[in-house]
């Protein structure tokens, strides 16, 4: 078991279930813009969010937006000392930096003492496109053991100001390279560790890679926190990590959604329905299976596991129940009619 860190209150390792983070990508120095984009990743089942703090005027945003925040704020921090100083006077409930690049061992220190005094816990950030060039050069490219020596390196800073209310991060764009990092960091420490797949390109791929390498790693039980890193809208971020949690079993909250792959006995839009069926149901927090099939005559049967679901035939379909048939309705009625049984559940 890892050591368990409190950001805002809630805790990050140490048996806790795993907690889904999400980055906003508002301007900080943007007050309202930066609280509506925090209140949707709120409602969207987000715990945690990280805001960029590039420059004072952004350092005074942030600390508008934490007197206001429904969620624990996390202040992104990249070689300014002074600006993790300011984020944490100005409500942070943690910090991210890299300790390496904020300067010398008297600019960590002030860092580090804000941070003890307040109880703010630090994020070490290692990423694989800004290692030291020292790294760079003992092993040619940004491999798993340079991530890791890095992630050690900054530990050490830490620690030898009596610092250790720490989580670490070591993010590579290569997913081998981040699961094997995470892999052979856990082997020799017990800080929590924040995983996650970095710089994943479009977001069919980088739906596809944050699967593989935070999915390999939470099966292995390594993961306390995560972040599903897509260039997309932030709120999707926090569906696809709800999605990886349930997948990988670690997430009960939230309808699991079967349904089968169509074939030549479909005759229905059966791909359209999924796609109703999952908007509809995307907020939805009640912990079942729904199943939505395109044949009656396999589909009930293929099912019966799911607490509730819907089959398709031509023109008409049915509702079932642990695969027992409870209705029969015109195809247009079905979603409607499955909706309101599933409020009532």
């Amino acid at each position: 078991m890892t050591r368990q860190i409190l950001v805002g209150g809630i805790p990050i390792g140490g048996g806790a279930p795993v907690v889904i983070q999400s980055m906003l990508n508002t301007p900080t120095h943007d007050v309202e813009a930066s609280l509506k984009q925090i209140r949707q990743l709120a409602a969207a089942g987000c715990q945690v969010a990280r805001l960029a703090v590039p420059n004072m005027e952004g350092a005074r945003g942030f600390a508008e937006i934490c007197r206001e925040s429904p969620l624990p704020l996390v202040a992104d921090i990249h070689f300014d000392y002074k600006l993790a100083i300011a984020a944490a006077e100005g409500g942070a409930s943690k910090i991210r930096i890299n300790p390496g690049n904020i300067g010398g061992e008297d600019r960590v220190k002030a860092v580090v003492d804000v941070c003890k005094e307040r109880h703010i816990p630090i994020r070490i950030g290692v990423n694989g496109g800004s290692l030291d060039k020292r790294l760079l050069e003992k092993y040619g490219h940004p491999t798993a053991e340079a991530l890791v020596e890095s992630a050690f390196q900054h530990l050490e800073l830490l620690e030898k100001q009596g610092f250790y209310d720490t989580c670490v991060s070591m993010k590579s764009s290569t997913v081998p390279t981040m699961v094997k990092a995470a892999r052979l960091f856990r082997e020799r420490c017990d800080y929590p560790i924040h995983i996650g797949v970095t710089e994943t390109g479009p977001v069919k791929q980088g739906l596809m890679k944050s699967a593989m390498g935070i999915g390999a790693l939470l099966l292995d039980g390594i993961g306390d926190t995560i972040r599903v890193s897509l260039t997309d809208d932030p709120v999707e971020e926090v569906y696809a990590a709800k999605d990886i949690l349930k997948a990988a079993g670690l997430r009960k909250e939230g309808v699991n959604i079967i349904s089968c792959p169509t074939c030549g006995r479909t005759k229905i839009d059966l791909i359209g329905l999924v796609n109703q069926v999952d908007e509809a149901l995307r907020d939805c927090q009640k912990p079942i299976t729904v199943a939505v099939m395109g044949c009656i005559v396999n589909g009930p049967g293929e099912a019966r596991e799911a607490d509730i679901g819907i089959a398709g035939g031509d023109g008409w379909g049915t509702i079932f129940e642990k695969g027992v048939e409870v209705e029969k309705l015109p195809f247009d009625a079905l979603l409607p009619a499955l909706l309101k049984r599933i409020e009532s559940l």
